[in-house]
């Protein structure tokens, strides 16, 4: 690797890849460089998620962020002036034409993110995208084969399975401690944003927004889906939007989806806009169950959302008070995985989110629609390799 300057250009930046990626497989990739190499990124989407992730990336080593989008001009000027990016674009038309970059974070409305990644795939970009990765399984499988053919890397949030809590239980439930697994329950909700039309639109929903993390911990796990049954309604078929008014939801704002993971086990989520809780939407006050596995020798429950975690409880036949474990909250945040997938791209470290993963919890919210159209049970079709953790 060239360690005289800690910039990559996007002509050595492959280069650079696969000779860090061999460096860490044999073993010579020191551990202690002065400063290591940082991708050239991109950010479209510049409203409320760029938010949390800017703060992030902006300190991230492995990270320059060059430029920023938003189809809203600005908010992508107000954006870079705040973090201190030097270039700006209104389309990533633009974008794309203007200061090179490598690596490509998509933070927009989620009926947006399919298009948007193909089009930073056909521009030899890595990309990074906010949930979910595409609108359906088969576009999103597409996505994934031009990644591979073009040698790029394509990742998608959400990133629950890195997190120290989700390693603990999934380390439990292979050693056995809960006895012969039998089901899971979880859940996640709230009353809806308001700030934004594109959460209750065709191709947005509760179950993109919110299942979707209880969906990737708990195939996670349990082990992908074999099949799935749902029930899904719209409760609240108006809502006030900041920008809009009122609107017409079309699509799902309460959900409730069964999950067969094989080998009897059975879990079930359910995830809505109308849903009050006391503690608000703070992650850092939410003390429930928010995640519970039963067993025929014993529970465990997640404490908190697994996107904010803080601690899992365990409870045996053999202890059957409640222990409470791995409550360090510091050591992970949702926010990182973008800049995670930006330290893999340059020293080779693989992440646990992979995109076949992402594409299964797709291929679930899909089937769970088609399951609630159709009165029926459906097979998945998709899996991804399991264990996630050894």
């Amino acid at each position: 690797m060239n360690t005289s300057s800690p910039f990559l250009n996007r002509r050595d930046f492959t280069k650079t890849t696969l000779l860090a990626g061999a460096a860490v497989a044999a073993g010579v990739l020191s551990a202690h460089a002065a400063e290591p190499a940082r991708i050239r990124t991109s950010i479209i989407g510049c409203g409320s998620v760029s938010n949390a992730y800017l703060p992030v990336l902006t300190k991230c080593p492995y990270v320059e962020v060059v430029s920023l989008c938003d189809i809203r001009p600005e908010r992508a000027r107000k954006q870079a002036e705040k973090f201190n990016v030097a270039h700006h674009y209104p389309h990533i038309d633009q974008m794309l034409a203007g200061e090179p970059f490598d690596f490509l974070i998509n933070l927009t409305d989620m009926q947006e993110h399919e298009h948007l990644n193909r089009q930073g795939l056909a521009a030899g970009k890595h990309v990074w995208s906010e949930k979910p990765i595409a609108n359906t399984l088969a576009a999103g499988q597409i996505l994934l084969a031009t990644a591979r053919e073009k040698k790029l890397r394509l990742w998608g949030a959400p990133i629950t399975v890195q997190s120290p809590q989700f390693a603990f239980m999934a380390q439990t439930l292979a050693q056995g401690t809960l006895g012969r697994v039998a089901a899971a329950h979880a859940d996640y909700g709230h009353e809806g944003p308001g700030w934004s039309s594109f959460f209750y639109e065709v191709g947005g929903g509760s179950m993109p927004d919110l299942m979707v993390y209880n969906l990737t911990s708990l195939t996670g796990l349990l082990g992908p889906a074999k099949h799935v049954a749902a029930m899904l309604s719209i409760v609240t078929p108006e809502r006030d939007i900041d920008e809009k008014g009122k609107i017409k939801v079309t699509e799902e704002d309460n959900a409730m989806v069964l999950l067969d993971h094989g080998q009897g086990v059975i879990s079930h989520v359910q995830s809505g806009f109308n849903f009050f809780n006391p503690n608000g939407h703070d992650g850092s006050k939410e003390q429930r169950h928010t995640i519970s596995i039963v067993g025929s020798g014993g529970f465990m429950g997640l404490v908190g959302y697994d996107w904010e975690p803080l601690g899992v409880d365990v409870a045996t036949r053999e202890s059957p008070k409640l222990e409470r474990h791995v409550t360090d909250a510091k050591s992970y945040i949702w926010q990182q995985g973008a800049a995670l997938a930006a330290e893999c791209l340059v020293t080779g470290k693989e992440l646990l989110v992979t995109p076949e993963q992402a594409l299964h919890v797709l291929d679930i919210i899909t089937s769970a629609r088609e399951s609630q159209k159709t009165g029926r049970r459906i097979e998945l079709t998709s899996t991804f390799k399991w264990p996630i953790v050894s």
